[in-house]
């Protein structure tokens, strides 16, 4: 079973650092503000875009990896 959940460790570890370095960075900060910014009251709302998918792929598997962490700190 110990060996089950540190592979589950490491694979999950692995993909919620692939997800992390997929997103794209929301330094836009002032020259975003003046120059005017992509992402617009219309396209930002919708869920379908890339960065929401994996927004949301991160929290779960973020879940996941605290999951499976809690459950070898107990074995």
């Amino acid at each position: 079973m110990q060996i089950a959940l540190i592979v589950m460790e490491v694979i999950t570890s692995i993909a919620l650092i692939l997800v992390v370095l997929f997103q794209s960075g929301k330094e836009d900060g002032l020259s975003g503000a003046i120059a005017g910014n992509a992402n617009s009251y219309m396209n930002s709302g919708s869920r379908s875009t890339l960065d929401a998918k994996l927004a949301s792929a991160t929290k779960w598997i973020a879940l996941v990896w605290i999951l499976v962490t809690l459950g070898l700190c107990l074995i």
